[in-house]
């Protein structure tokens, strides 16, 4: 079980007769994901500033590891804060700075690192973020993902235990969102930091998350996984989980009717007598969007076939990520479906979609990969015109 690393009890902020924070309680764990969301200007970024001393409550205690943060010596609260690193909504860039001097900044601050140090640093760390080519550019060179990833690198180069991420996403469209936010989740499980993100918005971050809180009016009105917060029944948590819907309607559209029609498309006058479909690199996808909504893709996939194909469609893997369907679209669907199944010849790791859908059989998901997705196309050579829908994939490429 995660351990509390930092702990707000009953902290109040007030800046003359607007009080910000009205009596704090909540606690962020160790090497997870939590999230602050809330209204603009309802003060999380005011809590933020807060574990690094750039705010004192007014009362109330902010514990680290369960010792006060009032109670450290000045010694103490300096090696406390160079555990945590902050990442600004704005990137906070320097233009004048090519990216390695960007990054190398925060080493060169603590003027104890040798340069040479210091380069391999850098530039192990801009190899992981794959930005090393990168090295010499400047921020007015770089796309808006490199920056965010730039950004990034500046963030974890000292190693940080924590780090801060304030409105990562502001002002860019909800493809941006997607990539930064998959980026954030990427490297934090690679390498192992907490994070503690503000957000005005769910769907920015509601799939990275472990933890979510709701700060409205100077309270936490709720704190706890995503899927609490949905069976929760909280009013203002409503009113997020509406825009939260909206974006899974547009995930969910991945795979939607205009997709499947192309699938489905006559070749040469005639009828395909199946389509299939290819849900690609599902780690990724979950790695980017989170399990709920990957649940819901694939789901909602199951679904498009149960609805195509009835009983007769089929389900695979072909590697350790990625989900395969066929759907019978022509007479001779039974017999091209025998031969699959037989090509297959896997009961584990194929099934036919029954009223449940996908997670009728709950092996699919765990099955070993060993489908191979050559025995596939043999088996539908001579049939059918094999047709991948796409890959799906979340925070793939540049931005």
């Amino acid at each position: 079980m995660a351990e509390s690393l930092i702990q707000f009890k009953n902290l109040r902020k007030r800046f003359g007769d607007n009080v910000v924070l009205d009596g704090v309680d909540l606690e962020f764990f160790e090497g997870q994901v939590t999230t602050i969301i809330g209204k603009s200007g309802a003060g999380k970024s005011v809590m933020i500033k807060h574990i690094v001393g750039l705010l004192a409550p007014d009362s109330g205690e902010i514990l680290v590891r369960g010792r006060p943060l009032s109670t450290m010596d000045r010694e103490e609260r300096r090696a406390f804060k160079s555990r945590v690193s902050y990442m600004f909504q704005s990137n906070a860039l320097f233009d004048s700075m090519n990216v390695f001097d960007n990054v190398a900044l925060p080493l060169r601050e603590r003027r104890k690192t040798p340069e040479a140090k210091i380069r391999e640093k850098v530039m192990g760390l801009l190899d992981i973020l794959e930005l090393p080519a990168a090295a010499d550019r400047y921020p007015s060179q770089l796309s808006g993902g490199m920056q965010k990833r730039v950004a990034l690198a500046r963030a974890l180069v000292s190693d940080p235990e924590i780090v801060l991420f304030d409105e990562p996403t502001t002002g860019l469209d909800p493809l941006r969102k997607n990539s930064v936010l998959a980026m954030v989740g990427h490297y934090q499980r690679r390498f192992g930091f907490t994070a503690i993100m503000v957000s005005h918005d769910v769907p920015d971050v509601f799939y990275i998350s472990n933890r979510i809180a709701i700060l409205d009016k100077g309270k936490i009105l709720f704190q706890g996984s995503p899927v609490e917060l949905e069976r929760s029944g909280n009013e203002v948590a409503a009113e997020f989980l509406a825009s939260l819907e909206n974006l899974e309607n547009d995930l969910v559209g991945l795979v939607g009717p205009h997709a499947l029609s192309v699938a489905l498309a006559e070749e040469g006058g005639q009828s395909r007598p199946a389509a299939l479909l290819s849900l690609a690199d599902v780690a990724e996808l979950r790695s980017g969007i989170g399990d709920l909504a990957t649940h819901r893709v694939l789901d909602a996939l199951a679904g498009l076939a149960r609805a195509k194909g009835g009983e007769g469609a089929l389900l695979g893997r072909t590697g350790p990520g990625e989900i395969l369907c066929v759907l019978p679209t022509g007479g001779d669907a039974s017999r091209f479906l025998d031969a699959v199944g037989a090509a297959l010849g896997n009961g584990e790791a194929v099934c036919r979609f029954g009223a449940e859908g996908l997670f009728a059989s709950p092996g699919v998901l765990g099955a070993p990969a060993d489908i191979s997705k050559g025995c596939i196309e043999a088996a539908v050579a001579a049939r059918a015109s094999v047709h991948e829908l796409g890959r799906m994939r979340c925070g793939d490429g540049e931005s």
